[in-house]
Formats: C-alpha cells, structure tokens, sequence
C-alpha cells in the first residue's frame, strides 16, 4: 500500500467522481482509476460502488476512509514535528474554537502570542461543542478553545483557562434597560432571542431559566453570536451572551446588564488529546494560554 495510493482513494471518496478527483489531483483519469484498482486488489475487497460516473463508498470503505484519515493525520503530524523540532517558534498551530470565542478571546491570544514569537503561524477552524470534542479526539487537530469546559472525557484533557459571566442584552429603550442589575426571574415575560437547538450555550441558557422555575419564550433565532445582538439591537427581544462577547463590541442601541441571583456563568478552556503529545509550536500555544489568561483581570471574573 502507498501514500499515493491513500492520497488518491480519499480525494475521490470526498469529491465520489473520478475525473474530478483527477482534476483537484492535478493527475490523469487513468492514474487515479488504476491507483484505487491496485488498492482495492491488494485489500481484496470494493471500496466503491460504482454508479455511472459517480462512485460512492461501501460499508468497509466507508471504515477504511475514516482509519485512513487519522492515520494521514498521523503522518503529517510526524512531519510537522520533525521540523518544528528544529525551530519551534516557526511551526504552525492548529486550534479549533466554538463561535462565541471567534471575535475576541482567541484573536485576543494568538495576537499577544505572536508578539512573541512573529513567525508562528496558525490554522483556525471554528466548531460546534461536540465537534470540537470529536476533532481532538480523532487528530483533526490537537488544540481546541471550548466553554463550558467539559467534564473529563477517556481521550481528552481539559485545563480551565478561566470563568466568565453570562450577562444579558437588552434594547436600549427596554423598560428594564436602566436597572444596574437583573435576576433571572425578572426577564421570564421577555421574548427570549437564542441560538438554535443543540447548541450548547442555548441549553446552558434554558436549563439556567428553568432552574428559577420558567422556560424561556424563544421569540427568535440567529445562528451566530452577531445574529443575537442584531436582533436585539432590532428591539425584537432579549438575550444572554458571555460578557466576553461584548467586549470592545457592544452593539448599537442595545445595554448589557449583570445578572445576579442566580449568577450565570460559563468556564472557557482548552481541551487536548491525553493520547498525543502536542506538537512544538502548538505546546509552546498551549503554555502561553494558561499564562495569559491567569494574568488577564477582564477574564477572571
């Protein structure tokens, strides 16, 4: 078996046409059609189901992708290391982050970072809860920022970085908008704006209501933090949101007030595979972010 062989097999089961994958490859029809009979000769099984000019996976190619990619992550991640050990100030970081951490906390590190170290280079990739969880875990990528932090999974280590406050945004003109604080009982009438179901902060919001004896009236749903403040500045409704989220960006017509009793707050942190040391750039990330953040006071709240 040959990394060529692997290299070819998985762009056409991502693209599921061989003239196209040839294509992105940059190599003949042929070569890549006789690169995947080589392959699935030598496994003695199909690893496509040809229809037309299409092909899709089987069952066992489907297995045999999902092995192959972590084991090509594997690869690179050696080939990474091995010149990253030469000069580590000079690697590349892969880091993952969920939505509400895209605006500041993260740019807000990786800017203080490389005012240290110029020549460090980074590969983003923002992701829901549980797929940033799935993506360490398999070696999509060896660093992620996630709050709340989790509880310990068999495959992760999870280190607090800090906690924040869950503090709520109101229209400016909201007859509630002056008050220095709020309790959560106090907003339970109010439309509720959220992010859509199966997002994790959206429960952590519902199960916090309903901990004081309501469920939110979800009145609205954006997609994205920025949806939430849109339509909130629109007068449509309420919202909570990390206080983080607000920094240096509070949206026009709108008032972030401190909830108290009960005091909603949410752990950010950094998760990492307990099964893979961390490259050289990416541990020399990861210490700097625990550094960073027990010494900046807007973020230990």
């Amino acid at each position: 078996m040959e990394l060529r062989q692997i290299t070819y097999f998985m762009e056409v089961a991502k693209l599921e046409h061989v003239t196209k994958a040839a294509e992105s490859l940059h190599v003949a029809q042929s070569a890549v059609s006789r690169q995947i009979y080589n392959l699935e000769k030598e496994l003695g099984v199909d690893l496509f189901i040809r229809e037309g000019r299409n092909v899709r996976l089987t069952p066992i190619g489907r297995v045999f992708l999902e092995r192959m990619k972590q084991a090509t992550n594997v690869i690179h991640d050696a080939t990474r290391e091995v010149k990253e050990y030469l000069d580590p100030e000079k690697g590349t970081v892969r880091i993952a982050f969920p939505i509400s951490m895209a605006a500041y906390t993260l740019p807000t590190a990786i800017s203080a970072f490389r005012e240290l170290y110029p020549e460090a280079k980074f590969q983003l990739k923002q992701a829901l809860y549980h797929e940033l969880m799935d993506g360490v875990e398999k070696g999509d990528f060896n660093l992620a920022l996630i709050g709340p932090v989790p509880k310990q999974r068999e495959k992760i280590k999870c280190s607090i970085l800090f906690t924040e406050n869950i503090v709520a945004l109101l229209p400016i003109k909201h007859p509630l908008a002056e008050r220095p604080f709020l309790t959560l009982p106090e907003l339970k009438d109010e439309p509720f704006i959220l992010l859509p179901e199966g997002f994790v902060f959206r429960n952590m919001v519902v199960n916090a209501c309903k901990q004081v004896g309501f469920e939110p009236r979800v009145a609205f749903e954006g997609d994205d933090i920025d949806a939430l403040k849109g339509l909130v500045s629109a007068s449509l409704g309420i919202t909570l949101m990390p206080e983080v989220t607000l920094i240096d960006n509070l949206p026009r017509l709108t008032v972030k007030i401190p909830m108290v009793e009960p005091r909603v707050t949410r752990s950010v942190g950094v998760i990492t595979p307990k099964e893979r040391e961390l490259l050289p750039t990416e541990k020399l990330f990861y210490d700097f972010l625990k550094r960073f953040f027990a010494r900046m006071d807007r973020f230990q709240n």
